[in-house]
């Protein structure tokens, strides 16, 4: 079992006092839990002002994953813009410090929820609650990356077959036992790729727990966890997002076994229609279909990724393990889908 991780609280500190205006001393650092990826503190300072440090994990990493540097710069691009972020306030890439590199950002005060079918609200409550997730989504993928400085935040061309051969090489280098499903999409994927391309600013991780709500109001105060965001395809991102429509809760968070009518929740149809209009895109079911078995398969070789680490003894939370291995449930799901969309 990994050991906690600890923070030199004093080396940190005497590194922060000239970039956070007005920290206090002494500096106290509490672990959070729910992140599998990225270890994430709470600091709070000698005057009870709050603040979230985001770090590398310790250990041998697969590559380009976890860069911290890169949320601190989406996250700080998207400042002015309709998609709400917490501040960032400084990164540090010595690792002299606190061991790797880190960013650290304002803390919100606000509700997570974790259970898409949302049963700690009333029906009201939860149609708002998919509105403005929805406004927030379009929002995102209505920015111009040019226009806040993300023209090279990543390709803008070829997004599916870089994504397809980038997460088949994650999964091949984290596998810790053969996935049949996974081995039929790596080979179904490369031969149904839509043709039509676009790029947007891509999070790459946008569910409901990864969006911080006000404390009362169904309104989004931030949207967290950029870690995996680069340009890519919004409607890959929007299906991602859609997922737990198509899963159940035993399967990975989703609620695709409940009446979700009942409960006052759009039907993924309607929710494609709101975020369609909203960012005035006409969508090919076809492509759509595509881009939800992708962002299994892909959701799939991030879990994979997750279980290597915890066997590995570097992931950043304790549940790693069960998490991680979701992705054979995953893939299972997803090679339903490319069959189900193959009968019709």
């Amino acid at each position: 079992m990994q050991a906690v991780e600890v923070l030199d609280t004093d080396v940190l500190f005497a590194w922060l006092r000239g970039r956070i205006e007005g920290l206090r001393t002494p500096l106290r650092a509490e672990r959070l839990s729910g992140g599998q990826s990225n270890p994430t503190f709470m600091l709070t300072d000698g005057s009870g002002q709050r603040y979230v440090l985001r770090k590398k994990p310790e250990g041998e990493l697969l590559p380009s994953a976890h860069a911290v540097d890169r949320e601190y710069r989406v996250m700080k691009a998207l400042e002015h813009t309709d998609v709400p972020v917490a501040r960032v306030l400084c990164l540090c890439d010595e690792l002299a410090i606190i061991g790797t590199p880190f960013y650290v950002m304002e803390f919100i005060e606000g509700r997570i929820f974790w259970d898409p079918a949302l049963p700690e609200l009333d029906i009201a409550q939860r149609r708002a609650v998919y509105q403005d997730m929805n406004r927030v989504v379009a929002a995102l993928h209505r920015v111009d990356p040019q226009a806040v400085g993300l023209a090279d935040y990543g390709r803008s061309s070829g997004f599916f077959a870089r994504q397809i051969s980038r997460w088949t090489n994650q999964y091949r280098a984290s596998e810790t036992e053969s996935i049949p499903a996974m081995d039929h999409l790596i080979e179904w994927l490369p031969a149904h790729m839509p043709a039509h391309d676009e790029s947007r600013i891509f999070h790459g991780d946008l569910r409901l727990d990864n969006m911080i709500f006000h404390p009362t109001q169904p309104r989004i105060l931030a949207v967290l966890d950029w870690e995996l965001s680069t340009l890519g395809h919004p409607m890959a991102d929007f299906a991602y997002h859609a997922l737990p429509w198509r899963l159940t809760s035993e399967e990975f968070r989703g609620m695709a076994e409940k009446d979700i009518a009942s409960l006052g929740i759009p039907s993924e149809q309607e929710y494609l229609r709101d975020y369609c209009a909203a960012t005035s895109r006409q969508v090919d079911p076809v492509e759509y279909e595509f881009c939800v078995i992708y962002s299994m398969f892909r959701l799939a070789a991030i879990l994979q990724g997750i279980l290597r680490r915890a066997i590995d003894g570097t992931a950043a939370n304790t549940t790693a393990e069960a998490t991680g291995r979701k992705a054979l449930v995953i893939a299972d799901a997803a090679w339903r889908q490319v069959t189900a969309h193959a009968s019709r």
